[in-house]
């Protein structure tokens, strides 16, 4: 009931881009387990069938980024919440891409920039798992969750950038890098 393929094939880059939501798992030698459940509007691209990428803002902690550093293995999951039913894995490895990183200029283009952007993540395609979502409930979007980018949008650039500039660890003590400026982004949605 499963399928892998080296890269994205063309079916399943149509299937990412009607998803509203998709899930991040990472984990370094030692300590939790990351699960992540990400959404906001078109913060998902594929940049090519072997390299895929995601635009992440400040929030609880940045456990992903510390795994990243330490490990660099991440899953990524999407499911289909309508018809057809549908799993789909990408296994790769990933880092992250900061504001104060060389690449950032090339990556960010990609994106519209939303206010706290804390930074991107930049993933290698290893392999893609499809499988049938049997199990999983056909459910509807009602809307987006604004609460984060408005909370960014609020905030003070030198409160922020004081704050996340403290964040150098993540909940089992690994090393993260702060971002060093804030974004206010483009737009705030409704």
């Amino acid at each position: 009931m499963s399928d892998f393929t080296d890269a994205l094939t063309d079916a399943d880059i149509a299937m990412i881009a009607k998803q509203p939501i998709f899930f991040t798992a990472t984990a370094a030698a030692e300590g939790r387990i990351n699960l992540s459940p990400k959404g906001l509007a078109d913060t998902f691209r594929v940049l090519s069938p072997k390299r895929v990428a995601y635009l992440d803002l400040g929030g609880s902690g940045n456990e992903t980024h510390a795994h990243l550093a330490a490990d660099g293995r991440i899953t990524v999951m999407m499911c289909n919440f309508e018809q057809p039913a549908l799993i789909l894995r990408i296994y790769g490895r990933g880092r992250a891409v900061l504001p104060q990183d060389p690449d950032w200029a090339e990556l960010a283009a990609h994106f519209t920039l939303l206010p706290g952007t804390r930074q991107i993540f930049d993933i290698a395609v290893e392999s893609v798992q499809t499988s049938c979502g049997w199990g999983v409930p056909v459910m509807t979007l009602d809307h987006e969750r604004a609460t984060l980018v408005k909370y960014h949008a609020q905030a003070d650039p030198a409160k922020w950038e004081a704050k996340v500039a403290g964040r150098t660890r993540s909940i089992d003590g690994l090393p993260t890098r702060a971002t060093d400026r804030y974004i206010a982004g483009d737009v705030t949605p409704d």
